[in-house]
């Protein structure tokens, strides 16, 4: 902004300077009939407020633009590392509508940084500089453009107001369409199993309309306020035009200052035309910029809210360690999911969290992990020497080490599948090529990954983001077989076996009673009977009614 301003300044001089020099050069031709050659003075003083106007306007819009990559990509980062931070079940929205957010939504920052703003700070130098040298060389100028510069301000406010959060629908739009693109995209597969896929099509179709519509509105509304704005300005030059030559004909001017102040008179009214035609391009940039302050003032609430007392203990080793949940509630989208849960996940054994889809297990796992703070209740850890720790007192990071995750959509990729095993065997296995293998092997046979992927595909497939390549089931065994090769001492798995057959489903099994027999504590939430079998205790996770303190 201080650049910009300055830059501003050197502006208004040229143009002041190039005013001057066009009326001295007119006025000795056509009163003096004197040759430019004749006095070079003023042309050579032309031609270096041109070229010395030129550079700023170049170094302001080089500059610009790389203060609004650098602002964007500040942004940018925030509002990615706010929801990164929170985990999953941050407040800020879905994954899609902030992807929308940091991408295309604050791109549309871009114009109001290096259009609306310089042409703001000109209009706050070039302007009234431009009409203080009409005032000196010709008042009755001076006060005409006084009376039509109001005006200006004046429309672009009223139009302002008229189109006041049109902006703010277009980018909501922009975001849930994206958002239900992502939706489609990622379950295609299973809507085309299913024969549902040509009924998505009309959602996002319906969508894109809309925001076709909000755009093509923003649009017009953008023409509208230009044509009015330039109506204005190019009424203003006129009168003082009109003025001047009726002046100059009765003989009331001299021809010095007529040309000066015509030359100048466009001056005056450029920056706010320019200020008014930016103002609707920008208006979607801002709008982004709310959503996004809305983002990173609600995380940090939120982050303050789930961090509380500083994590500054290490965790204790959890081989040995019960997990308490202490009537545990968490307020989902209408309801407590789960409500009230009171339980105790042993060390070394199987425990299995119970219920329908919605009752709140996922969200159990995110508060036992730390990725969220329960609305009510506590999750403490209590030692094997009956030491208890509070959740929110111990260092999360020292937690997650010992900890192997497994989601309902686990992260695979991007890399070979021989990188991505390799990546988690322990630091204290055997690293030698032969000995990698080895283990490589006995974790693929164990979860079925050599029949199913390794067999099909080989070692050096290339996954892409996501696990891009495989089918779901696919991912679900790479997931499984680095958990089984991380040998962490607490394993969380989430409805491990839900795309999977019922073969495929007596290998979890087994997988999991291997687990357990190594001194992990297993932690997996379920629906088939197969699983809640073979745990040592089932707890059963139920949502319930919000009620009002």
């Amino acid at each position: 902004m201080i650049r910009t301003v300055v830059l501003g300044l050197v502006e208004a001089v040229c143009a002041i300077t190039t005013a001057w020099c066009v009326a001295s050069l007119g006025a000795d031709l056509l009163a003096e009939r004197t040759w430019p050659h004749e006095n070079p003075l003023p042309l050579a003083i032309l031609a270096a407020a041109l070229l010395m106007r030129a550079a700023a306007v170049w170094y302001t819009q080089a500059t610009g633009h790389r203060a609004a990559t650098d602002t964007i990509g500040e942004l940018r980062r925030a509002v990615v590392e706010k929801n990164a931070a929170l985990g999953p079940r941050g407040r800020s929205g879905e994954a899609a509508s902030t992807a929308a957010l940091a991408t295309a939504g604050l791109e549309n920052l871009r114009p109001y940084l290096t259009g609306y703003v310089p042409q703001l700070a000109l209009s706050a130098t070039v302007t009234p500089l431009a009409l203080l040298a009409i005032a000196v060389w010709d008042v009755t100028s001076a006060i005409v453009a006084c009376i039509a510069l109001p005006l200006i301000p004046i429309f672009m406010i009223l139009i302002g107001k008229m189109t006041e959060g049109s902006s703010a629908r277009s980018l909501a739009t922009m975001r849930t369409l994206w958002a239900e693109t992502l939706d489609l995209v990622e379950g295609l597969p299973t809507l085309r199993a299913l024969g549902r896929a040509k009924g998505s099509e009309r959602i996002v179709a319906d969508l894109g309309e809309r925001h076709k519509k909000s755009a093509m509105t923003t649009l017009a509304w953008a023409f509208l306020s230009s044509f009015a704005l330039e109506l204005i300005a190019t009424i203003g030059v006129a009168l003082i035009a009109v003025s001047i030559g009726l002046r100059l004909v009765s003989g009331g001017m001299e021809l010095f200052p007529g040309i000066a102040v015509l030359v100048l008179a466009a001056e005056v009214y450029l920056p706010l035309r320019l200020v008014g035609q930016q103002f609707h391009a920008s208006t979607d940039g801002l709008a982004a910029v709310d959503a996004a302050f809305e983002v990173l003032n609600t995380t940090a609430a939120i982050e303050a809210e789930t961090t509380g007392t500083p994590r500054l203990r290490p965790a204790p080793d959890l081989a040995h360690t019960s997990i308490v949940l202490d009537d545990l509630s968490v307020v989902g989208r209408d309801r407590l999911a789960p409500a009230h849960l009171t339980c105790t996940i042993r060390p070394g054994e199987i425990t299995a969290l119970r219920g329908a889809s919605g009752e709140g297990k996922s969200t159990t796992i995110a508060a036992i992990l730390g990725l969220l703070a329960p609305t009510s209740g506590a999750v403490t850890l209590r030692t094997a020497q009956g030491e208890t720790m509070a959740l929110n007192t111990i260092d999360r990071e020292s937690m997650w080490a010992q900890v192997a995750w497994l989601p309902q959509r686990p992260v695979v990729g991007p890399g070979s599948l021989r990188e991505i095993l390799e990546h988690a065997l322990p630091t204290d296995a055997d690293t030698t090529s032969r000995g990698a293998q080895k283990l490589l092997e006995q974790a693929a046979h164990a979860t079925g990954l050599d029949a199913h992927v390794i067999d099909v595909h080989g070692w050096d497939v290339e996954l892409g983001r996501g696990g891009t390549g495989l089918s779901v089931g696919q991912r679900q065994r790479v997931a499984l077989t680095a958990a089984l090769l991380e040998a962490k001492p607490l394993v969380i798995l989430d409805e491990p076996t839900s795309h999977l057959d019922g073969a495929s489903e007596a290998m979890i099994v087994r997988l999991l009673e291997t687990l357990r027999e190594g001194g992990s504590s297993v932690l997996v939430t379920a629906h088939r009977q197969a699983l809640l079998d073979i745990a040592d205790q089932v707890i059963d996770v139920r949502a319930g009614e919000v009620v009002a303190s």
